[in-house]
This record gives structure tokens, C-alpha cells and sequence, in this order.
């Protein structure tokens, strides 16, 4: 596993936030800014830091709420408005002045508010099973699991769980498949039990009308013209349709997709045609 380090920062609200950092890109190449999922975490991209660290710096987030960053004091927090400007205060921090953005489900959708609010500054940017317009069979999916706290004895336990409920999202996976996963999904607690890592009450804002909206997504999206972008879709997702890449590609021309065939949502972009796409994406960045 490539190493990393660990870094911080704090929000405009005095949260203390965390990064993790994988060491590369020292001829000069834009280091590369992960932004994971509703409920994922800078583990997320494990195996996206193992195969580029060293070509390419890794700046892996967990978001507020999230992993080893703080929790919320006000649950209505938990919205991309304010992750955004978190991510912008982490940006200013680390002095980033360009750089790539990898977004996962609601990092995706903070990389296009990103792109909205500064995108010359984008040198490429991913977005993982996401797009402007969100299939509301996959939300109501969502709104069913999120916020509901769980707990299993063994690791054992979590995988088994994990495997019964998302198997129709990775039907080719392995027991070891389904630890890995596990493990970075959730942590120990105190007591020894293993437990998601993430503040349950992330799922408020979702149960107000409205409250996870906020933003234009389409005009956000269309900030990234002009920029090496690409999209990766899992072939059964219900997050992202597949008239929705067909719109995206038609409004950011520069924009390539990828298909990983047999998964849902959302994909781990260690899938052979996540990396093939991910290396073109990154030659152009290079180029």
C-alpha cells in the first residue's frame, strides 16, 4: 500500500477536519484532490492512492462529519454548500493553485461546484457515477440506509452484512471483496463493535423538502468546458442514467465516459475500465 500522511484543517466554523496525503508529483503535475461519497471517506480511494501515488500527489478528504474529521455541531450542515466551503478553505490552506478533482456520488457534485465557483483552476476533473440529474429510484434507495445506525461483533459480521445488502451493486465480489469494503466503510468503537464512520445525523438535511438542494447543477456542470473531464458510470446504477451522460457529453464536449459493466452504484475506479479511463484522463491532464 503507498503511504500517506496525515493532514488537517480547520472550516469556517471551527470544525477540525482531515486529509490524508500520498507524496508525488514532484516534476511539476497538479496533485490530484479526492472527494469521497455520502457516506464513504479518504479510505474510499485506497486503491485509486496505491496505483498513482508517486506519479501524482493524492489529497484524499473526509468530509465533516466523516471519518477523522469532526462532527457537526448543526446537523443541517451536512449540505454541499457547506461542504464546499470546506473544501475551499482546504484549498487555501494548502496553497493549491491547480489541481484535479476525483468526485465520487456527492463529490461529484462538489467538483462541479468547484468548477462553478473557480474552474480555471481545474486542470481535469472525474466525476464517479454522478451527473447534474439524479434518478430518484436511486435517491429513495439512498434515503432507506443513511442515518441508520448499525453495529456487528466482527469484521466477519460487517462484510457478511454488506454483502446481502449491496450485492446486487457488486454481484462478482469475493468474502475479501466485501472486507475490504467493509473496512473502509467503518471503524471500532470503544466498545470493540464495528460501526459505520459517519455521523448519523448526516441524513437530516435529506428529510427536509429541499434540503439538500441549494445550486443550478446543470450551470455548475457547464462551468467545466474547457476542461479534460471525464465520467464513469456503473452499467446498473440508478444514480446516474444513461440519457444523462448523453446530455452531459453533449454540453462539455471535452468530456469522455467510461462504462464499468456489471456494478451499480457507484464504482471503485479500480476496475480495469475505470483505470484505462482514468490514465487517458490523466495523460491529457499531463500533456
Amino acid at each position: 500500500m503507498a503511504g500517506w500522511t496525515e493532514g488537517y484543517w480547520w472550516s469556517n466554523d471551527g470544525l477540525r477536519l482531515h486529509y490524508r496525503d500520498y507524496a508525488g508529483g514532484g516534476d511539476g503535475r497538479p496533485p490530484i484532490l479526492c472527494l469521497p461519497g455520502l457516506t464513504r471517506n479518504a479510505r474510499d480511494f485506497e486503491a485509486v492512492a496505491d496505483r498513482l501515488a508517486g506519479a501524482w500527489r493524492l489529497i484524499c478528504v473526509d468530509l465533516r462529519g466523516r471519518g477523522d474529521s469532526a462532527y457537526a455541531k448543526d446537523p443541517m450542515s451536512y449540505v454541499p454548500l457547506t461542504y464546499l466551503q470546506d473544501v475551499e478553505a482546504l484549498i487555501r490552506e494548502a496553497g493549491l493553485q491547480r489541481f484535479v478533482l476525483f468526485g465520487t456520488s456527492l463529490g461529484g457534485l462538489l467538483t462541479m461546484l468547484l468548477a462553478a465557483a473557480g474552474a480555471d483552476r481545474i486542470a481535469g476533473a472525474l466525476l464517479n457515477d454522478v451527473g447534474p440529474a439524479i434518478e430518484e429510484r436511486g435517491l429513495e434507495r439512498i434515503r432507506s440506509y443513511v442515518g441508520r445506525s448499525q453495529s456487528w461483533p466482527t469484521w466477519l459480521h460487517a462484510a457478511r452484512h454488506f454483502a446481502e445488502a449491496q450485492g446486487d451493486v457488486y454481484p462478482g465480489w469475493k468474502l475479501d471483496d466485501w472486507l475490504g469494503f467493509a473496512k473502509r466503510l467503518c471503524r471500532l468503537n470503544n466498545n470493540g463493535r464495528v460501526v459505520l464512520d459517519y455521523d448519523m445525523r448526516i441524513a437530516e438535511p435529506m428529510r427536509v423538502p429541499g434540503g439538500t438542494a441549494g445550486f443550478d447543477a446543470w450551470a455548475a456542470f457547464r462551468a467545466l468546458r474547457g476542461t479534460p473531464s471525464l465520467v464513469v458510470r456503473g452499467a446498473h446504477s440508478d444514480i446516474l442514467s444513461e440519457a444523462t451522460v448523453a446530455r452531459m457529453m453533449a454540453e462539455v464536449p471535452e468530456m469522455e465516459s467510461a462504462v464499468v459493466p456489471g456494478v451499480g452504484h457507484a464504482p471503485t475506479l479500480d476496475e480495469p475500465e475505470a483505470r484505462a479511463a482514468i490514465d487517458r484522463l490523466l495523460a491529457r491532464v499531463a500533456a
